[in-house]
């Protein structure tokens, strides 16, 4: 988010004080990619370690905390391990981010041109809400993808459930149909609205605290 903030300041239009859309998702597309790539490994970890009670007890891999689940995957299976799914992490911090953020500053600004609301709590939590939803439907089948990617065991000797992220996707819909990348979509949503409104709302005032400053 921070890194988006210094793209619009860039990209912003002094003469009109808005960025056009497509600007905003570039502007999306490059702070949510950087985040990503940088972040990768403790995803990982942290996908491993949800599902790691799901697994029968042969193939548990008991991670302690987020650090031995890390450094167990660099020394077992390389460091390369540790950026495994990242085509996945990094497209879907980049579709969240653009999603979310272009979404949000676009769905405020028609709001005030229309003159449906003032710039308050209204709008931002009506923006934010809007904009939990666009990313949560733009990103639920990246994350299924992502997830088994992630979670797939690959034994030595053997051939890897997928090949990559167009495989996984491929073999998904086929074995289970198109709807089977957005399993688990109420309780994105659920968790996406929420945060999202937060997030914003929060932004919003300490950005109105920050302005004399």
């Amino acid at each position: 988010m921070g890194l988006y903030d210094i793209l619009k300041q860039k990209w912003t239009n002094p003469d009109s004080g808005n960025m056009p859309l497509l600007s905003k998702i570039t502007a999306g597309l490059i702070a949510g990619g950087i985040g990503a790539a940088v972040g990768n490994p403790a995803d990982v970890a942290m996908v491993r370690m949800q599902a790691d009670g799901r697994l029968p007890s042969s193939q548990r891999r008991n991670y302690n905390s987020v650090i031995d689940a890390i450094t167990r995957m660099s020394k077992q299976e390389g460091v390369a391990s540790l950026w495994r799914g990242s085509s996945l992490t990094v497209n879907r911090a980049m579709i969240v981010t653009a999603s979310q953020l272009a979404s949000y500053d676009q769905i405020k600004e028609m709001i005030l041109e229309n003159g449906t609301m003032k710039d308050g709590l209204g709008t931002h939590v009506t923006a934010s809400f809007a904009a939990g939803f666009v990313a949560a439907a733009a990103s639920n089948p990246v994350d299924v993808i992502k997830t088994r990617v992630m979670n797939m065991k690959v034994e030595p000797g053997k051939v890897a459930p997928y090949s990559g992220a167009i495989d996984c996707a491929m073999k998904t819909v086929k074995a289970e149909g198109i709807m089977a990348l957005y399993k688990g979509f109420i309780p994105t949503i659920s968790r996406q609205g929420p945060f999202t409104v937060v997030l914003f709302v929060t932004l919003e005032q300490v950005r109105e605290l920050l302005k004399d400053f």
